[in-house]
């Protein structure tokens, strides 16, 4: 999957109910899979956070048809490979950026 695809122009919209019940709207800012698992995730942001909000929540996801199951990172080891393949993905995201603006 190319960082195109994981980066749409439609933004996707996705509902979480926290603790008590309540459904907070997230918007889902990339979507990949692990090297060597099949294991999916994705990274979330708060839609209605403040704009500088650097919150970034991270799940891994099942997808069965039309329903989502979401699964929180509670492995420490799992959380690492999330967390490195994210920001290797944000890097090279941000390098094809800098391309393109130096065009």
């Amino acid at each position: 999957m190319s960082n195109e695809d994981q980066l749409q122009d439609e933004p996707e919209i996705i509902f979480i109910p926290d603790d008590e019940g309540n459904e907070e709207e997230f918007e889902v800012i990339m979507k990949f899979e692990v090297d060597g698992s099949d294991k999916k995730y994705m990274m979330v942001v708060p839609v209605d956070a403040e704009e500088e909000s650097d919150e970034v929540y991270a799940f891994r996801y099942e997808e069965d048809g039309d329903d989502l199951q979401l699964y929180t990172i509670d492995d420490e080891e799992e959380w690492n490979i999330v967390e490195e393949t994210f920001n290797t993905l944000m890097d090279e995201f941000a390098d094809e950026e800098d391309e393109e603006d130096s065009k």
